[in-house]
């Protein structure tokens, strides 16, 4: 297998909607080049990006969340702010949408509501392009917003990013520590998880504190997925994954993204690109170790992180799949860790 052969990567987690939301790059320049992204479809071909979970997701008022300098100690915890109001938070919500319906309209992606149409978009020019929800912030107590961005083609949703909802609450970050940090889903939450289940909304456990990890384990018969985490016994991060976690996710058949954000993968907690991708094939290996090699893909958090100096953006990911060929993993593999295992989890999650 050489690196012009390799599968196409479908990958859990972005934030390109964020991006074009903050006025950072336009839905032209993800379609020609030139985006101050870590995501344009020129690079994408280059890298053999063929799309993921694109990220609806409100970011706090300006101000009011510490930066990844905060991430650069022995240890940290850095404070959140406390729930978002829903109503700007839809606001915001329908302007990234219109971003995800511009960037289908200009021909940079193929929205897909079905694993099928994931199937049939990996081969094509533009990115696979699923609607997701980092944060249910902006859904009502009715959950009519819930109905509205369904019909609008929303199919993956997380109840938390790491502030507090309605629903649950989400992990700090906190380093270390484990993801056990408060209470688990309310009453509002388990409405929330049970009205995703009946419509075919995939539920992401990513940010989720282990109490709420727990709850959604023990009400849901779907897969279990988290789109974009790693594994806690490499690095004692809050927002990475325990081994009893782990297990459980294997036992229900579901799936985990790695994730590429540097404090998620570095043993020692910092948000700092300058380390070599050996770690990350150390997470690969030790996640297909505790789920199976049908129960790990990519996701990689791609324009919400800082990443591996030796990926840096979508056109860098040959470089990670190589390091991934040379550390033995084979043409079967490869095609299931780069996105078989998504289309498969998802299709078991959604019925088609």
């Amino acid at each position: 297998m050489t690196l012009s052969t390799m599968p196409p990567i479908f990958d859990g987690h972005n934030d390109l909607l964020l991006r074009l939301y903050l006025g950072e790059t336009t839905a032209t320049k993800v379609r020609e080049g030139g985006a101050n992204t870590q995501i344009d479809l020129p690079r994408a071909h280059k890298g053999g990006f063929a799309g993921g979970m694109f990220a609806i997701f409100t970011p706090d008022p300006p101000g009011e969340t510490q930066g990844v300098d905060g991430m650069m100690g022995a240890t940290y915890d850095l404070a959140l702010p406390d729930r978002l109001d829903p109503d700007p938070a839809l606001r915001a919500a329908i302007a990234q949408v219109s971003h995800f319906l511009e960037l289908e309209q200009t021909g940079s992606i193929i929205a897909c509501r079905t694993a099928a149409e994931i199937d049939a978009a990996l081969d094509k020019p533009e990115m696979a392009a699923v609607l997701h929800l980092e944060g249910a912030d902006c859904i009502d107590a009715d959950l009519r917003s819930l109905h509205v961005l369904h019909a609008l083609g929303l199919r993956s949703l997380g109840p938390v990013w790491s502030r507090k909802t309605r629903w649950a609450e989400g992990v700090p970050f906190r380093f270390p520590s484990t993801g056990d940090t408060g209470p688990g889903l309310t009453e509002d939450g388990k409405r929330l998880v049970r009205e995703c289940n009946r419509l075919g909304i995939a539920i992401d456990l990513s940010h989720l504190n282990e109490k709420g990890f727990d709850d959604i384990a023990a009400m849901t018969d779907a897969p279990l997925i988290a789109t974009h985490c790693n594994a806690y016994a490499l690095c004692p991060h809050a927002r990475n994954l325990t081994d009893r976690q782990l297990d459980v996710i294997a036992e229900s058949g579901g799936m985990v993204g790695v994730n590429f954000a540097a404090a998620f993968l570095r043993p020692d907690g910092q948000m700092n690109a300058d380390f070599d991708l050996d770690v990350v094939i150390r997470h690969f290996d030790y996640l297909i170790g505790k789920l199976g090699e049908n129960g790990v893909g990519f996701g990689s958090d791609f324009d919400g992180a800082t990443i591996p100096r030796d990926i840096a953006d979508v056109s860098g990911l040959p470089n990670l799949r190589k390091a991934m060929v040379d550390a033995g993993y084979g043409e079967a593999l490869m095609k299931k860790l780069c996105h078989e295992n998504w289309t498969d989890v998802l299709r078991r999650t959604w019925g088609g």
